[in-house]
């Protein structure tokens, strides 16, 4: 199986696993919306703070965001090949500890093209922020270019407010040339 579907089936599954109820089809009720705009735009925000804590490589606010669950997820590179290249990241702890060594590798950076951000609910207390970042990083001898990526972060409602539960950062191959 290849990466790509390894990353969805692991997508898929993090949803099912995230929905406290089943979700309807948008088509079974295309006027219900579970968030109001303004609970969106919160997201937004909050998905704008956490880049904004990423770029300075402030692992305690970076904390804040994280969801507090041994099922909080990040995929991203590994620091060998022997590791298997790309792996998931599993609970809060071990999801910070990775993203501290990546910003103590060298530069790491993460540029949004929040012009094309969306923010969407999955459910009352589930939503999922979409949006095409260049990300430049050192890590596991990487050269520290911007590289395109499509960044897909899940968020849960939980008595403290929104927390990110998953991270997943889908590396944009190169177009094949003719």
């Amino acid at each position: 199986m290849n990466r790509q579907n390894v990353l969805a089936i692991s997508f898929a599954a993090i949803v099912a696993t995230l929905m406290n109820h089943p979700v309807q089809a948008a088509d079974a009720n295309p006027q219900a919306v579970p968030l109001s705009e303004a609970t969106l735009n919160e997201i937004r925000a909050l998905y704008r703070d956490l880049i904004d804590a990423e770029n300075r490589h402030d692992i305690a606010a970076v904390r804040r965001f994280v969801w507090n669950s041994p099922t909080a997820l990040f995929v991203a590179k590994t620091a060998t090949a022997a590791e298997g290249n790309w792996a998931g990241f599993w609970g809060t702890e071990v999801v910070l500890a990775h993203l501290d060594e990546l910003y103590k590798a060298g530069p790491f950076r993460i540029d949004p093209d929040y012009e094309k951000q969306k923010v969407v609910a999955l459910s009352a207390d589930v939503a999922e922020t979409y949006v095409p970042v260049n990300i430049t990083v050192a890590y596991a001898g990487q050269t520290p270019i911007p590289k395109p990526f499509l960044m897909i972060l899940m968020w849960v409602r939980t008595p403290q407010g929104w927390r990110m539960a998953t991270d997943i950062a889908l590396p944009i191959p190169p177009v094949p040339k003719p």
